[in-house]
């Protein structure tokens, strides 16, 4: 049981990581608000649908662990 309580851990050390870095690089890079993204609003509705920016992600994921695994 200790090892499901370090793996915990460590996975809330890299989420709040790869929170920051997505929170200071979003300033730069405009993930989120890609062309391509859809957006509707209406009145007091929002509904944000990021599929640009889903792919671009996927696609950076999978080249980062193809490197990786070599």
């Amino acid at each position: 049981m200790p090892n499901l309580s370090k793996i915990l851990v460590i996975l809330g050390i890299i989420l709040i990581a790869a929170g920051l870095i997505w929170w200071l690089i979003g300033r730069w890079i405009p993930l989120g608000r890609l062309p391509g993204d859809i957006v509707y609003e209406k009145d007091n509705v929002k509904v944000y649908f990021p599929i640009v920016t889903c792919l671009v992600i996927s696609i950076i994921g999978s080249l980062l662990l193809m490197l990786f695994r070599r």
